[in-house]
């Protein structure tokens, strides 16, 4: 074995002179890769949470890798497959971030009236009702721009010498003759209404999403208070200075004709956003919602009033229906209307009871309405009552046993068929669901019972009936005879899966511990009728 050795070593004496080796390339640091190396790095699925945190506090260069809103942490997010875990740190982030968002609306309260956007306390409600959305000041500012952009272009076509196609660098463009600004505005209502295609929703007035800016953008449609914000930024960058008027059942701006600052309403015309930019005199303003008003009416509307309106608008959405997010929308809502006002009684109550009639948070109700009574009173005998009913609820919560734990193997429940977890299609309906929750027979009150007409089902009231979570983001109560096997399962993208389940495992749901403490012979069943429903099809 040592021959070879040798006659390998002599082949390399023989082969000449070598040059001495140079000095080693210093290895590449992980702060020099491209960013796109960096990425697949650290989404390698090797590195946990905790190590992308301890990363990205390394230097600026990881940091920049690992911002919050990149691909690292939405892959990390995606392979965790704790859904109540995902629910709860939702939960954690919703509040936060609102909390946030109340002390920057705080701020800007506080600023002079000068100081206020109109577009940022629009922006600012959005963010507080959708907290988990990207929603950006600076985002909404690019596309306002981008609209004020197309204005400047079409304007130059109509006039090249105007003032506003030019504006100069650093100065507040003001355009004083009302010529000039009724060429502004015409151009605005071509470029919003026609090439653009924006519109008052007339079909859908009360979604909720016509009252959030970014939504309002992204859709092009609105009602007559976010159009009006949208139509009165624009106006000002081109140098219009168009003010809110808070004009009852329709939101309009007015533009001055006569002496600025002019009390007289006659010297004022009314634009009318929701209506494609048209104008409108006194009296064609009380045509519009068939009524005389007074003149105070048509008076200028200070930021907070407007952001008032616009919280007004989404309270009174929050209580036109009673689901889930009608109930959410409600709570942010109020939540904002006292941000301004905390003092409003009448809001004040409204929270208290909402709070006790989902039942949470009652010391939180106890405080409002030890705070009401301060504040009035007169309110002695409502508040009386609810304090009442509330401690009595603290009371029962300290001595409920725990929840109720449910056994197929009971005799009361032997005509239970289905189990949590398992993937369900609606007979008559067609949506998808997964189910969270079953009784042996309807346990909803008799007026619920004959609005659904529950009656005029073959086993009517009398039969088993199942908690869903349906795609849509709904939440309902389903007879039994109305549901069947989803032969095609799939996941439900519902926002509270997470609060009941731990995991999708391809064909159902697997529960949580909380879940499955409560029905604890459901897994067994829902895996048997997994198996007999999908595989033993394949």
């Amino acid at each position: 074995m040592a021959a070879p050795e040798r006659e390998r070593g002599q082949e390399r004496r023989e082969s000449g002179p070598q040059e001495e080796p140079g000095p080693a390339p210093s290895p590449l640091s992980l702060t020099e890769l491209p960013g796109e190396l960096l990425e697949l790095i650290v989404c390698c699925g090797s590195l946990g949470a905790a190590d992308v945190g301890r990363l990205a506090c390394t230097c600026r260069r990881l940091k920049e890798a690992c911002q919050p809103r990149g691909k690292v942490w939405r892959e990390q997010f995606r392979l965790r497959k704790g859904l109540t875990w995902k629910y709860y740190a939702k939960k954690i982030l919703y509040f936060m971030r609102q909390q946030n968002i109340l002390k920057k609306l705080k701020v800007y309260l506080q600023r002079p009236a000068e100081q206020q956007s109109f577009l940022e306390g629009a922006v600012l409600i959005d963010q507080y009702c959708n907290p988990l959305s990207d929603i950006c000041l600076e985002n909404v500012k690019a596309q306002v721009d981008d609209i004020a952009a197309k204005v400047r272009k079409f304007l130059k076509s109509k006039n090249s010498r105007h003032p506003s196609v030019t504006p100069k660098a650093g100065e507040a463009l003001i355009v004083s003759q009302v010529e000039l600004q009724r060429q502004v505005l015409d151009a605005m209502n071509y470029v919003l209404y026609e090439q653009l295609k924006y519109k008052g929703n007339e079909v859908d007035y009360y979604n909720s999403l016509n009252s959030y800016i970014r939504q309002v953008l992204i859709h092009r449609t609105g009602i007559p208070i976010s159009l009006s914000v949208l139509y009165l930024t624009i106006a000002r960058q081109l140098g219009v200075h168009l003010e809110p008027v808070n004009f009852p059942s329709h939101f309009l701006l007015r533009w001055c004709q006569g002496t600025e600052g002019s009390t007289n309403i006659f010297d004022y015309v009314y634009i009318d956003a929701f209506g494609k930019g048209r104008q409108l005199t006194v009296k064609e303003c009380e045509y519009l919602i068939g009524h005389h008003v007074t003149e105070e009416f048509y008076g200028v509307a200070t930021a907070k009033e407007v952001l008032q309106r616009m919280v007004g608008n989404l309270l009174n959405i929050g209580k036109r229906e009673s689901t889930d997010q009608s109930y959410q929308l409600l709570r942010d809502s109020l939540d904002l209307y006292l941000a301004m006002y905390p003092d409003n009684v009448q809001h004040l109550m409204l929270q208290a009871r909402l709070y006790f009639h989902l039942g949470i948070w009652p010391e939180k109700v106890l405080d409002i309405l030890q705070h009401i009574q301060a504040l009035d009173p007169s309110q002695h005998g409502a508040v009386g009552y609810l304090v009442q009913h509330t401690l009595e609820h603290i009371e029962r919560r300290k001595e409920e046993a725990g929840p109720d734990v449910k056994l197929h193997s009971e005799e009361k429940h032997k005509d239970v068929c289905y189990s949590v977890g398992l993937i369900m299609k609606h007979k008559r309906y067609g949506y998808n669901c997964v189910i969270y929750g079953w009784d042996p027979a309807c346990m909803m009150g008799h007026e619920w019972i004959r609005n659904m007409n529950v009656h005029s089902l073959p086993h009517g009231p009398h039969q088993p009936f199942y908690n869903v979570l349906v795609e849509d983001g709904s939440c309902r109560y389903a007879a039994q005879e109305n549901l069947e096997y989803n032969v095609e399962p799939r996941e439900i993208s519902h926002p509270d899966v997470g609060r009941y389940f731990a995991e999708f495992a391809d064909t159902h749901y697997l529960a949580n511990a909380e879940l499955e403490f409560r029905y604890p012979e459901d897994l067994k069943l829902t895996l048997a009728a997994v198996q007999k429903t999908y595989e033993n099809k394949e």
